[in-house]
């Protein structure tokens, strides 16, 4: 756990920089190689020094997770219709919980949890990895980023790729928003600095913060020792049942999240896990029968709040705050938050745990409470907003959140991805 960790915050500082730049599916494709080579080094550990070679494949395997929580966001967000885009973000987090459903299941002693067959389990990244490596190259690169760098031929040819004869409409719109000028190139201590970004990238930290300190770590992590205490006999079962719940209402949020909103699923997200965080805490500290099944229901509820809107939205909802300029420093710097907090969750949480016992998940609560509040105050609701624009005179040094975005529209600038034309 502590390689991987390490490994997604070098590529959380080091990104920024480069992101403008890069063109989106190509630093996909080249930080896909990390994926092969970590993969490669765990699932052959066994050939070599065995230590060695996992806690370096785990440190290259978390870099690669690092950038593409980073990447992916901006792509998704590039070409995705405004009608689509939660729920396309949303998809992004349905396939991490489907493969730590996978991992979970391939880890029983029946499958790969064995000492002969747990290279094999380690080294399954790979096949993921060589899926990408075929399928990625299908897909169009960002006509939002062509067209910005005056690659209006290949802009094109990706808009037609997405939305068939509704292209030139699409390419007419993109092109009439940038000519109003190149956007400026926001780095990450122009970031921080600057007054005009300083409520969303509040929002943005704080909704990263919210997702790793409600303690939903703390269930994956050491969800066998909270079911053998309270009570299940076979705690493999409860992990796999964290899971299942875990992709069931992440696969929920997606057909939600452009009914509800963003802020409706945050904030019942948030809810939700503080009366499960207080029930789980209370149930395994009274212990039997009785409150270890309401521990186990607390826990399983606990997923299912956190993959309906904590989970999947703040990968997504960040972009949606800013302009093209600093959304790449700011994604980058949201994914350092992240990964931060989810490496200082997993070293706190087993010397809470012996100095608190259960009730450690009463302080989770708390901040649950916290969060749920700032939410309320400063979360404002994206659906349905086009990427803001810096450059419109609203948009003044101590705009809110919501003052940055522009108005509700029923479709993006690549409406045709919609398949139809606005009437």
């Amino acid at each position: 756990m502590g390689g991987a960790s390490e490994g997604v915050l070098t590529p959380a500082v080091a990104t920024p920089p480069p992101l403008p730049f890069l063109p989106r599916k190509g630093a996909l494709l080249a930080t896909n190689g990390l994926a092969v080579v970590g993969g490669a080094l765990m699932g052959g550990a066994k050939l070599g020094p065995t230590y060695i070679l996992i806690i370096i494949g785990r440190f290259i395997v978390g870099a690669y997770s690092g950038l593409v929580s980073v990447l992916v966001p901006l792509y998704v967000g590039e070409v995705a219709p405004l009608r689509l885009r939660g729920a396309l973000g949303t998809l992004h987090q349905l396939g991490i919980v489907l493969g730590i459903l996978v991992a979970q299941v391939l880890g029983l002693r029946a499958l790969l949890g064995t000492p002969r067959a747990w290279p094999a389990l380690l080294g399954a990244g790979l096949l993921p990895a060589a899926l990408q490596l075929l399928l990625l190259p299908l897909c169009p690169e960002s006509p939002r980023f062509l067209l910005a760098r005056g690659q209006r031929g290949r802009a094109r040819r990706g808009l037609s790729r997405l939305a068939g004869p509704a292209a030139e409409a699409g390419l007419a719109a993109l092109e009439a928003e940038l000519g109003r000028g190149p956007a400026p190139k926001v780095g990450l201590l122009e970031l921080c600095r600057s007054r005009r970004y300083r409520q969303p990238l509040i929002v943005t930290l704080g909704l990263q913060l919210a997702q790793q300190l409600s303690g939903i770590n703390a269930i994956f992590y050491y969800s066998t020792s909270i079911f053998e205490g309270a009570g299940l006999k076979d705690p493999a079962v409860g992990t796999i049942g964290t899971g299942v719940v875990n992709v069931v209402a992440t696969a929920l949020s997606v057909v939600l999240v452009e009914r509800a909103g963003r802020r409706v699923l945050q904030l019942v997200g948030l809810l939700g896990m503080m009366g499960c965080a207080g029930t789980l805490g209370v149930a395994l500290k009274l212990g039997g029968p009785v409150w270890g099944a309401l521990a186990l229901g607390s826990a399983l509820a606990f997923v299912g709040f956190f993959a309906v809107g904590p989970g999947p939205l703040p990968w997504f909802v960040g972009a949606e705050l800013f302009p093209p300029g600093p959304r790449g420093a700011a994604l980058a710097l949201a994914g350092l938050v992240n990964w931060a907090s989810n490496t200082a969750v997993a070293m706190a949480f087993p010397p809470l745990q012996d100095a608190m016992g259960p009730l450690v998940f009463l302080l989770f609560g708390g901040l649950l409470g916290g969060f749920s509040l700032f939410t309320f105050l400063l979360l404002p609701e994206t659906r349905g907003r086009p990427f803001p624009d810096p450059r419109d005179p609203q948009n003044a040094p101590n705009s809110s959140p919501l003052a940055l975005l522009g108005p509700p529209e029923k479709d993006t600038e690549l409406q045709s991805l919609a398949g139809h034309e606005e009437p």
